[in-house]
C-alpha cells in the first residue's frame, strides 16, 4: 500500500525529474558546440596550418650564383656543391639530445652546434635549421648509415665558390660567407635564411642581388618517421646572372707575379674608356677559406703579416705619391702661366725658404733645370719653388680638375678619399694655419698629400688622354645563365679637366723623357718596341737621414711608385704600380710596371699558327700559343738611377 502510494505522487510530479536531466542535456550540447565554434570558426585556420604542419616538410632549393668571368670569357669564380647539416624542429622532441647525438657520431663542435640552432629559434617548424655547413662526404655517410636514429636531421646541398686561379684577384673577386644576424635583419636580406652564403667584398658583395640568384624548394608529406610519401610542390630555384669583367686574367697573374713577396699595389688601366684590365693588392690571400670556418693558424698569420694580406691596397692603401704628384704640379704653373718649357731654375741641392731647409734627393744638384729636365731627373727644387709661387689652395685647385681627394666610385666598398690638403682644410683640422714651408713638400707630394693607387692611375690615364677623367669600372657585361646579354656597360666621363692640349703635351714629353732619355729615373720600365712615358716617385714614411733609415725595420722604409702610360704616340694604357716599403721607385716600382705593360702588348700581338707538320707523329700537334711575357723587362738596366 506504501509503495502504491509512492508511485502515485512520483507520477503526479513526472517535472521534478526530467528537468534536471534535461538542463543537463543541453548543458553538454552547448559546450559541445561552443567547442566546435572555437575549433572550426575561430581558430580554424591556425588549427588547418598546424595539422599541415605535422605532416608538411620544406626543403629549399639553393640556387647557384652566377659565374666570374674575365675578358675572354675565362671562368674566374664558378660553384661546387658543398653539403650542410640541418633539422626539422618539428621533427626532433629532444634538441638538445640530438645535437650531443650529432656531436658524438660527426666530431663536430657541440658549443657551435647549439649556437647555430639558438640563432634561428623562431622561424617555422617546418623549415630546417642549418647546424653545421662545409661537412665533409665522410661526414654525410655517416649520417645516412645512422639514418634510423636521426630522425629530423637532414643533408642539405649548397653551392659555394670554386675560385679556378686559387689567390689571384682575390681583393677585387671578393669572398663569400655565411649570412651574419645583422645582415638577417637588414631590409636588403629579407629573402635569406640561416645558413644562406652571401658576398662579403669585392665583386661578391657589390653585385650580391644580381649574383645570388632566386632559391626554389620542394613541399613534401612525410610519415611520422619523416620519410617521404609524395612531393606536393616543388619550384625551380633560378639561377643568378653571371658578370663579364673588364680584367684579363693574364695580365693579372703577370702582375701579380711581377711583385714576388713585396707588399704593395698596381692597377692597370684602359685610358680610353676608364676599363680596369689588371687590379693587384699585394700579398693575397685565399677567398675559398671564408666559406668555412678558417683554421686558427691561417687567420693568425694574416693577422701578423706587417704585409696586411687582408687589406684591398688598391683601393684602400693612402700613400703619399712622391714625385709622381709633380705632373699635377708642372701642370698648375704651365696653365697660370708661372713657367713655360723654357723656365729654369737653378739647383744646388737645397732650397731655403725662411729659417727653413728644404734638400733635393740629389745632394749635389742638378743644375739649370728647365720643365723637361725637371721631370725627367725629378729634381726636387724646381717644384719647391713653383710649389711656393702656386700657392696650395691653387694646387689642390687642379687636383679637384683631376677628382683627386674623392672617391671614383669604382663601386667596391672600402675606397678611400686619399687627401688633398688645403689653407682650410689645415685650419679645421689642426686648428692651425696654414704656412709658408707646408707647400714645398706637398708641391712633390709629401707632406700631407695621399693618394691611394686608383687615383694614381686615374691621374695618369688623364695625362695621356689630355684631360678626359673616367670613372674605373670593373664589369663590361652581365649575362643570363644561357649566356644572353642582359646589359652593356658604357664609359662614364666624371670630368673633363679643362687644361690646354699644348700643357698636357709638355708634360707628356717629360714623361717620355723619364723612361727614355739619358739619366732618366724611369729606365727600367723601358720596352724595345713600345714607346712608354712615365713617372718615378718614393715616398718618405719616416723623415730620417738615409744610413738610419737603412736600419730600420720594414715598415720605416720608403715607398717605391711608377706611374706609366703607353704607347707613347697614340696611349692606350696607363698603370700605377706602389710597392709598400720598397725604396727607390726607379729602381723598384719601375721594372714591374715595365713587366705588366711587356705582357699587356705581348698579348695583343696576333698569334701565329705553326706550319703544318710533316711527320706522322707530330700530326697531333697543336698550334702554338703565345708565350708568357718574361719575368724581366727585354733591355734589363744595369744601373738604375734612384729617384728623389
Amino acid at each position: 500500500m506504501i509503495k502504491q502510494q509512492r508511485y502515485v505522487r512520483e507520477m503526479a510530479h513526472p517535472k521534478q525529474r526530467t528537468v534536471p536531466l534535461a538542463f543537463g542535456v543541453v548543458l553538454i550540447f552547448s559546450l559541445l558546440i561552443l567547442r566546435l565554434w572555437y575549433l572550426q570558426i575561430l581558430y580554424a585556420e591556425d588549427y588547418r596550418a598546424l595539422s599541415e604542419n605535422n605532416r608538411l616538410r620544406f626543403l629549399p632549393v639553393p640556387a647557384s650564383r652566377g659565374a666570374l668571368m674575365d675578358r675572354n670569357k675565362s671562368i674566374l669564380v664558378s660553384n661546387r656543391p658543398s653539403f650542410s647539416l640541418a633539422l626539422i624542429p618539428q621533427e626532433i622532441t629532444d634538441v638538445e639530445a640530438m645535437l650531443d647525438r650529432l656531436s658524438t657520431l660527426l666530431g663536430l663542435d657541440r658549443t657551435e652546434l647549439g649556437e647555430r640552432w639558438q640563432k634561428a629559434k623562431g622561424r617555422a617548424r617546418y623549415y630546417p635549421v642549418v647546424v653545421a655547413t662545409q661537412i665533409t662526404r665522410e661526414q654525410v655517410e655517416i649520417v645516412e648509415e645512422n639514418r634510423m636514429r636521426l630522425a629530423g636531421v637532414e643533408i642539405t646541398m649548397k653551392p659555394v665558390r670554386e675560385y679556378h686561379y686559387k689567390q689571384s684577384a682575390a681583393h677585387l673577386l671578393g669572398y663569400i660567407a655565411e649570412i651574419s644576424e645583422k645582415e638577417l635583419d637588414d631590409a636588403a636580406y629579407q629573402d635569406y635564411n640561416p645558413g644562406d652564403y652571401v658576398g662579403k667584398n669585392g665583386i661578391e658583395k657589390a653585385w650580391e642581388h644580381e649574383l645570388h640568384g632566386e632559391d626554389g624548394g620542394r613541399q613534401l608529406e612525410v610519415d611520422s618517421r619523416g620519410r617521404v610519401l609524395r612531393v606536393l610542390h616543388e619550384s625551380q630555384p633560378t639561377v643568378g646572372n653571371s658578370l663579364v669583367l673588364t680584367i684579363d686574367q693574364r695580365l693579372q697573374q703577370a702582375a701579380e707575379r711581377a711583385f714576388g713577396s713585396q707588399a704593395g699595389a698596381a692597377v692597370v688601366m684602359n685610358v680610353t674608356n676608364g676599363e680596369v684590365l689588371a687590379f693587384v693588392s699585394s700579398p693575397t690571400f685565399d677567398p675559398a677559406l671564408f666559406a668555412g670556418k678558417i683554421p686558427t693558424d691561417v687567420w693568425e698569420s694574416y693577422l701578423k703579416d706587417k704585409r696586411h694580406p687582408l687589406q684591398n691596397k688598391a683601393l684602400s692603401g693612402q700613400y703619399p705619391p712622391g714625385s709622381t704628384f709633380k705632373m699635377i704640379t708642372a701642370l698648375a704653373g704651365l696653365e697660370t702661366g708661372l713657367v713655360n718649357e723654357s723656365s729654369s731654375v737653378y739647383c744646388d741641392g737645397t732650397y731655403k725658404l725662411g729659417s727653413g731647409k728644404f734638400r733635393c734627393w740629389s745632394r749635389t744638384g742638378h743644375g739649370s733645370v728647365n720643365l723637361r729636365r725637371s721631370l725627367k731627373e725629378s729634381c726636387d727644387v724646381y717644384y719647391y719653388q713653383l710649389g711656393e709661387r702656386l700657392g696650395i689652395d691653387r694646387l689642390a685647385e687642379m687636383c679637384r680638375r683631376f677628382k683627386l681627394g674623392d672617391t671614383l666610385g669604382i663601386g667596391l666598398a672600402g675606397e678611400k678619399k686619399g687627401l688633398i690638403p688645403t689653407t682650410e682644410w689645415k685650419l679645421k683640422r689642426f686648428g692651425r694655419r696654414w704656412v709658408p714651408g707646408d707647400t714645398p713638400p706637398a708641391a712633390i707630394g709629401q707632406g700631407y698629400v695621399l693618394m691611394t693607387p686608383i687615383q694614381l692611375v686615374s691621374m695618369v690615364a688623364t695625362v695621356a688622354n689630355e684631360g678626359t677623367v673616367f670613372r674605373p669600372h670593373l664589369v663590361k657585361q652581365m649575362v643570363d645563365a644561357d649566356g644572353k646579354v642582359l646589359r652593356e656597360f658604357a664609359p662614364e666621363v666624371l670630368a673633363q679637366v679643362g687644361v690646354s692640349a699644348a700643357h698636357f703635351k709638355k708634360v707628356k714629353q717629360g714623361l717620355y723623357a723619364v723612361v727614355n732619355d739619358a739619366g732618366g729615373t724611369g729606365a727600367a720600365a723601358q720596352l724595345a718596341d713600345v714607346r712608354v712615358a712615365g713617372k718615378t716617385g718614393t715616398s718618405q714614411v719616416v723623415k730620417l737621414g738615409e744610413d738610419r733609415k737603412r736600419r730600420l725595420a720594414y715598415e720605416y722604409q720608403d715607398h717605391a711608385l711608377f706611374t706609366a702610360f703607353a704607347p707613347y704616340d697614340k696611349p692606350e694604357v696607363a698603370v700605377a704600380v706602389v710597392v709598400e716599403h720598397g725604396g727607390g721607385g726607379g729602381a723598384v716600382a719601375a721594372p714591374i710596371a715595365g713587366q705588366i705593360l711587356r705582357v699587356w702588348f705581348d698579348l695583343k700581338k696576333p698569334v701565329v699558327p705553326r706550319k703544318e707538320p710533316t711527320e706522322d707523329k707530330q700530326a697531333d700537334e697543336q698550334p702554338a700559343a703565345v708565350k708568357p711575357s718574361p719575368e724581366q723587362p727585354e733591355q734589363p738596366v744595369d744601373e738604375v738611377k734612384a729617384d728623389d
